[in-house]
């Protein structure tokens, strides 16, 4: 599994709203993009697929702009890249035709390393990434003193 442009900015945005999550204030595509440094409209694309999926809520109005749908603990790193990619958990196959040993083998191999990551990213919400991130502003302050 890679870590796309599109990922990363759907992660760094959802991290956004969790730590705001708290305040129940709405943020603007504006205050998202300026804090984490995305295009303001692959932000709102990004948002708009967030939202079909179920991740985020709109809210309209002049105090309005996006939040997330459900608490940062209840959603996993998983759920995130299969709204953005699709759900791709089927086992990969060779084609009959090029089924080999060899091939047999590494297309098991490749599965399991598949099923790994699907693991890690479904035990690891947003609660659990904006809680590294805190620690690792913790120890850059304590880096500095």
């Amino acid at each position: 599994m890679e870590l796309s442009c599109k990922n990363e900015y759907a992660l760094l945005a959802l991290i956004e709203l969790a730590s705001h999550y708290p305040t129940g204030e709405p943020l603007q595509i504006r205050q998202i993009s300026a804090q984490q440094n995305i295009p303001d409209r692959y932000l709102e694309q990004l948002l708009a697929t967030l939202r079909r999926g179920g991740l985020v809520r709109s809210q309209r109005g002049a105090k309005g702009g996006y939040v997330l749908a459900r608490e940062p603990w209840k959603i996993n790193l998983l759920e995130v890249m299969q709204c953005l990619e699709g759900a791709d958990s089927q086992p990969l196959e060779p084609e009959e035709q090029h089924k080999t040993p060899e091939t047999a083998v590494i297309y098991e191999v490749w599965n399991e390393a598949h099923l790994a990551s699907q693991a890690v990213l479904k035990q690891c919400t947003l609660q659990d990434v904006c809680e590294k991130r805190d620690a690792r502003r913790q120890l850059d302050i304590m880096y500095y003193i």
